[in-house]
C-alpha cells in the first residue's frame, strides 16, 4: 500500500502513524478477517500495491493500538492479557489474539476486549463485536475453557459530559462496560465453521476464475431502500416509506414513488478501499444510475 503524507506533518509524527507490529502469526484467517468479507479480502490482496492511505487516517487505530498497549501493561493478577490463540478448522489454522481474560475461581474467564469508538457504537451497538469475541470464546472453547461472560471495554473517543448530564441513553463515563450476548457452543462452532468454508470457496472460486461471492448488506452496511411520495416532477419527497405498500397507500393523482435504493454506506465512503476494483459496486452504481 502507498503511505502519503498530504498534510506535510513531521517526520516523527508519519514513523508513528505508520508504525505496524501486529502479526496474525502463523494463520490462513485471524478473527478479524474471517468475520469480514472474502471479497473485500481477496480485492485486497490483489491489489495492494496500487491502494493508497494517507498517514493522518491512521490516527484513531494508532490512537486505540497505544490504549490496548497501556492496559496490557497493567494486567496481572487473575487477568491474563494479550494471548493469542490458535485452532485448526477445516484444514485452516484460525488465529485471534484475546485482550484480556478475567480468571475467576472456577477456572470459568470473562473475555474483554478494548474498543477506542465512538458514542454512537456504545449507544446502539455493533454487529461485529457480538460476531468477534464469540469467535474468541470459540477458540478458547477448543482448549476446554469455560467462557462466563464476554465484555466490551469501550473507550469513547467523542465523549461529552454535558451530553453524558443530559442524555439517559448516553454513556456515563467516556470508558464504559458494555455486555456483549455470549452464544451457546454449538452456535459458535457451526458460525466459525461457516465463515471457514465462505473464505475457503471464495478463494477457490478466485483461483478457478469464478465469480466470488458478493459482500453481504451487513458487510457493505447497507441501509434499507425507501419509496419517496412526491409530486411529479419534484425533486423533494412528500413523506419517505420503508416499504412500497404503505407508499402506494398515500398515492394519489398528481403524485408518483420513486424507489431509492438503500445506501451501501462502506462501499460509497471510504471505508472500503478497493470499492474501485468491485464489479459488484461498478454494477449497483450503474444499476442506481451513478
Amino acid at each position: 500500500m502507498k503511505l502519503t503524507n498530504r498534510y506535510g506533518l513531521p517526520d516523527p509524527v508519519v514513523r508513528a502513524l505508520t508504525r505496524n507490529e501486529y502479526t496474525r502469526g502463523e494463520s490462513n484467517r485471524s478473527v478479524t478477517q474471517l468475520i469480514d468479507s472474502p471479497r473485500i479480502r481477496i480485492l485486497r490482496q490483489e491489489n495492494w500495491d496500487e491502494m493508497e492511505e494517507d498517514c493522518s487516517e491512521k490516527l484513531w487505530a494508532v490512537l486505540g493500538t497505544a490504549a490496548h498497549k497501556m492496559f496490557e501493561d497493567t494486567a496481572d493478577g487473575s487477568f491474563v492479557s494479550e494471548e493469542r490463540i490458535f485452532t485448526d478448522v477445516a484444514g485452516w489454522t484460525i488465529s485471534g489474539a484475546i485482550d484480556v481474560q478475567q480468571v475467576h475461581n472456577d477456572g470459568s474467564v470473562t473475555v474483554m476486549d478494548y474498543k477506542t469508538t465512538s458514542v454512537w457504537s456504545v449507544i446502539y451497538g455493533k454487529p461485529e463485536w457480538e460476531l468477534q469475541l464469540n469467535c474468541y470464546a470459540f477458540l478458547l472453547q477448543q482448549k476446554h475453557v469455560n467462557v462466563r461472560a464476554l465484555k466490551v471495554i469501550a473507550i469513547c473517543r467523542d465523549w461529552k459530559a454535558k451530553e453524558a448530564e443530559q442524555k439517559q441513553d448516553y454513556p456515563k463515563a467516556p470508558i464504559v462496560e458494555v455486555d456483549v450476548a455470549l452464544w451457546d457452543e454449538e452456535r459458535r462452532k457451526k458460525y466459525v465453521y461457516d465463515r471457514v468454508s465462505l473464505h475457503q470457496n471464495a478463494e477457490f472460486n478466485r483461483l478457478t476464475s469464478e465469480q466470488i461471492r458478493d459482500c453481504s448488506p451487513e458487510e457493505m452496511w447497507q441501509k434499507g431502500d425507501s419509496w419517496a411520495v412526491k409530486k411529479s416532477g419534484n425533486k423533494r419527497a412528500i413523506r419517505v416509506f420503508d416499504s412500497e405498500e404503505k407508499a402506494k397507500a398515500m398515492l394519489e393523482p398528481g403524485l408518483v414513488i420513486e424507489h431509492r435504493p438503500g445506501e451501501r454506506t462502506r462501499c460509497a465512503g471510504d471505508w472500503c478501499r478497493v470499492s474501485r476494483w468491485c464489479d459488484q459496486w461498478k454494477a449497483f452504481k450503474e444499476e442506481s444510475g451513478d
